[in-house]
């Protein structure tokens, strides 16, 4: 991992965001570029010379508040880190910081979710629901409330799909350098047909390919599915939860409908990093 991008909006809710996105710029030695995206709303008319005016002013103040608030949340401790830092106009966020991941050819996006849910503000729609679908590498959604730790435990939520593996792939670079306990796990109805058959072929597809010794493969049948996952969860003590976006067909949105589980989802407070399977 080589570029991280975080982006803030000031608020408290992205604090522990930036203090995640600092702990991995470290220990990947990684780029870390540190952005807030504003809009300045101008007649349908061409822009004036005020507006360009007052877009340079916005540009140097918020390049300012981007480093006084990296110093009141993480103290002394950016200095000397490759971190720079940027501002941007654009009218939508999510497109400012997409436009700036692709600038940046960022390996990893990391935003802050308002609420205590990054997988709660994932299914609901938000800002970072739009990153997740459209973002050309992994989403990193940290709920305001998650205490910045080394990361022991990771899951990834499978579906006995080629993408997983390649994501996985991706998921092992992170856990290595935590040197981190890797957990696939597979959650279904009890109608799924041959659950254990398929993975253990996906299991044997996975170790073909992907070289990690702490990797274990659970597969739970439940009609419960997120119920069961916050309980797996809670149990392995698990410190970050990834999961694959797939177009129309994602870890969520195949279960939202059979589960319609908010409240439990609402317990979920880790971060959760999900991957496009059209970015891998």
């Amino acid at each position: 991992m080589k570029t991280i991008l975080y982006a803030t909006d000031y608020s408290l809710n992205s604090v522990a965001a930036l203090k995640l996105a600092h702990l991995m710029t470290k220990k990947f030695d990684a780029n870390l570029m540190v952005m807030h995206v504003f809009d300045i709303p101008i007649p349908l008319s061409t822009v004036s010379v005020s507006h360009l005016k007052k877009e340079k002013r916005l540009l140097t103040e918020n390049y300012t508040r981007l480093k006084n608030f990296c110093t009141e949340h993480l103290g002394d401790t950016w200095e000397g880190c490759n971190i720079t830092f940027a501002a941007e106009e654009n009218a939508s966020v999510p497109n400012g910081i997409l436009e700036k991941a692709l600038h940046l050819d960022a390996d990893l996006i990391v935003v802050g979710t308002k609420g205590t849910s990054a997988l709660k503000e994932f299914i609901l729609g938000s800002a970072t629901t739009a990153l997740v679908k459209k973002a050309p590498c992994a989403v990193l959604a940290v709920p305001e409330t998650s205490e910045l730790e080394i990361f022991k435990t990771m899951v990834y939520a499978t579906d006995f799909e080629q993408a997983d593996i390649f994501a996985i792939n991706k998921f092992v670079k992170i856990a290595n350098i935590f040197n981190a306990d890797l957990r696939i796990v597979h959650i279904s109805s009890k109608e799924e047909y041959a659950g254990d058959q398929q993975m253990e072929w996906f299991k044997d597809m996975l170790l073909q390919k992907v070289k990690y010794e702490k990797i274990t493969f659970d597969l739970i049948f439940s009609d419960q599915i997120f119920e069961e996952l916050n309980r797996y969860l809670d149990k392995t003590e698990t410190n970050l939860f990834a999961m694959l976006e797939r177009k129309d067909n994602s870890f969520v949105q195949r279960y939202l409908k059979k589960d319609l589980v908010k409240k439990m989802v609402s317990n979920i407070t880790i971060p959760l990093l999900s991957f496009n399977a059209a970015g891998l």
